[in-house]
C-alpha cells in the first residue's frame, strides 16, 4: 500500500511540473506558431525566397521537437496510470515492478526537460563559434591550444553537434596559435557559453628536457551565430582587411593561394579570420559574418555587466581571469566558479565538459 501511494504522489508531482513547463515553455504559443508557420509555407511569396524557406523549416522543426518531447511524456505518464490501476486489479506484481521502472523513466526524462530551461538568453538557441587563442610561452602554449581544440571538437561529437574548423593558425613546432569552429546544433551557444575564459593548464612539460613544471594559458570566447536579422552597425573605415595564403589545417579546401582572409576591427582590435574556401570572396563573407557575431556578443557581455555591475572576471578575458586549472601531474582538474573537481583528467581532455558546463548553467553564470 505504501508504495502504492508513493507512485500515486509521483504521479501528481509528474503532472505539477509538466504543466509548470507547458507555462514556461510557452507551449500553446509555439503550437499556434507551427501553424502560422504551416500557413506561411503554403504561400506563394515564401517560396519566391529559398532562405526565408529554410529559416520557417528550421523554426518548425525546433518548435516541434519541444511539442513532441511534452506530448510524449505526458502519454507515458497516462500509460503510467494505467499499467498502475491494473496492478492493483489484478495485484500482479511484474506489471507493478513495470510501472515503477517506468516512472524512474519518465523521471529522467522530465529532469531533462527541466534543464533545458537554463537556456533562457536571447541567443542560446543558435549556433555558435568557439574562438581559441594561446597565450604567452611559445610550444608548451601552443600545444596546450591544441589539447583544448580537441577537448571541445570531442564533447561537440559526443553532444551530436556539426562542427567546422573556420582558421587555424599553426604552431611553430607543435600545436596551434588560435584557431575558430563553427559549431552548429539545436542550443550550441547556450551549452557553450559559459566555457568562454581563460584556462590554465600546469602539468610536467614533454618538451622541457629538464621535466619541470611549466603553467601555460590559452583563452577560450564563445559567440553565438546571430540571426541576420539583428543590426551591427560596422563602418567600413573601422576594418582592416588582409589576405593571405591559407597554411594551416582548416578543411580540404584549404590551398595555398591568397584566399585567406583576416579583418580587423580597429576600435575594439577584434580580428577575425577564414581559410576554408577556396573563394577570397566567401572567406571575406563568413569573416564578416563572424565580426558581427563577435561584436554582438561582446556588446551583449558589456550591457550586462555594466546593468549587474559583475565581478571582475566576466568582462575581458585576461591572463588573470582563469575559469579552470587543469593540474595533470596531481589528475586533478578544478573549476574555479563552480568549486567542481574531476581527477579522470584524460576522461575531460577527451570531452566529458557536460559536469563542468551543467553547473555553471544552474548557479547562473
Amino acid at each position: 500500500m505504501l508504495e502504492i501511494n508513493i507512485i500515486n504522489n509521483k504521479i501528481k508531482n509528474f503532472k505539477k511540473r509538466m504543466e509548470d513547463l507547458k507555462r514556461y515553455l510557452d507551449y500553446t504559443q509555439k503550437e499556434y506558431r507551427i501553424e502560422e508557420i504551416n500557413l506561411e509555407l503554403l504561400s506563394l511569396k515564401t517560396w519566391e525566397k529559398q532562405t526565408s524557406i529554410k529559416k520557417l523549416n528550421q523554426e518548425k522543426y525546433l518548435l516541434n521537437s519541444i511539442i513532441k518531447n511534452i506530448n510524449d511524456i505526458e502519454i507515458k505518464i497516462k500509460e503510467v496510470i494505467i499499467f498502475l490501476e491494473l496492478a492493483i486489479e489484478t495485484e500482479d506484481n511484474i506489471v507493478f515492478k513495470d510501472t515503477i521502472t517506468e516512472t524512474q523513466k519518465i523521471e529522467k526524462k522530465i529532469k531533462k526537460l527541466e534543464f533545458y530551461r537554463m537556456f533562457s538568453k536571447k541567443n542560446d538557441i543558435c549556433n555558435c563559434y568557439l574562438d581559441i587563442q594561446s597565450g604567452s610561452g611559445g610550444t608548451e602554449a601552443q600545444d596546450w591550444a591544441k589539447i583544448l581544440l580537441r577537448m571541445y571538437l570531442r564533447w561537440a561529437d559526443k553532444k551530436g553537434f556539426k562542427t567546422e574548423i573556420i582558421h587555424e593558425s599553426i604552431g611553430e613546432i607543435v600545436g596551434i596559435k588560435s584557431s575558430t569552429v563553427k559549431i552548429y546544433g539545436e542550443y550550441a551557444f547556450g551549452w557553450l557559453r559559459t566555457e568562454t575564459g581563460v584556462h590554465r593548464l600546469i602539468r610536467k612539460s614533454p618538451f622541457d628536457s629538464g621535466n619541470r613544471r611549466h603553467t601555460s594559458f590559452s583563452s577560450v570566447f564563445i559567440y553565438p551565430d546571430i540571426d541576420d536579422k539583428i543590426y551591427i552597425n560596422i563602418n567600413s573605415s573601422d576594418l582592416r582587411i588582409d589576405v593571405y595564403r591559407a597554411s594551416g589545417a582548416g578543411g580540404q579546401h584549404v590551398n595555398r593561394t591568397e584566399s585567406a582572409v583576416r579583418i580587423t576591427h580597429l576600435p575594439t582590435n577584434t580580428v577575425t579570420q577564414c581559410q576554408s574556401n577556396r573563394s577570397q570572396h566567401k572567406n571575406k563573407e563568413q569573416a564578416i559574418k563572424q565580426m558581427k557575431s563577435k561584436l554582438y556578443e561582446m556588446q551583449s557581455r558589456k550591457k550586462q555587466e555594466e546593468k549587474q555591475k559583475l565581478e571582475k572576471n566576466k568582462s575581458d578575458i585576461t591572463w588573470g581571469n582563469q575559469i579552470r586549472s587543469y593540474i595533470l601531474d596531481n589528475s586533478k582538474i578544478k573549476d574555479l566558479r563552480t568549486g567542481i573537481e574531476k581527477n579522470h583528467t584524460q576522461s575531460v581532455l577527451d570531452g566529458d565538459l557536460d559536469d563542468f558546463i551543467e553547473q555553471s548553467l544552474i548557479i547562473g553564470i
